[in-house]
């Protein structure tokens, strides 16, 4: 049913994305599919990297270890933008098209009255593509 499924991750916050990260190794294990690892970055130093092609290595080895740690097949996809904050939505729904995916799963938190102002991006990536998106929310409590 699903033979490439995006996972937007943000290298900065793993921790946060651990269940998201189970969620889509679990599916990709049961649809035989490829997991295609997709994250913004700045083109400047940041917490993460000091530049765009070494956040970009360091994407490309964290997708290697889950890939090896769930037996899937893996990619990765870079953007780079100087507002990866306001770009993220129309990133990701580039992303859908030029990756070629047909799920993307995608953590998410729970809901808030702040969302009536800004809504979440897996929202935004659901309205503007017509793949399946899939949203983990974190555990209650």
């Amino acid at each position: 049913m699903y033979h490439r499924i995006m996972v937007p991750v943000d290298l900065a916050h793993l921790g946060a994305l651990e269940r998201t990260l189970q969620v889509s190794a679990d599916m990709a294990k049961h649809f035989g599919a490829e997991v295609c690892y997709v994250s913004v970055t700045p083109g400047t130093p940041g917490r993460v990297a000091r530049s765009p092609a070494e956040y970009e290595q360091k994407l490309k080895a964290f997708a290697e270890e889950q890939g090896k740690r769930h037996g899937r097949p893996v990619s990765t996809k870079v953007y780079v933008s100087a507002d990866p904050v306001a770009d993220l939505d129309d990133l990701l729904v580039k992303a859908v098209d030029e990756v070629g995916v047909d799920l993307v799963i995608m953590g998410t938190h729970l809901p808030r009255k702040l969302d009536v102002i800004m809504p979440s991006h897996g929202g935004k990536v659901a309205r503007q593509t017509d793949v399946s998106v899939f949203l983990v929310r974190p555990p209650r409590g």
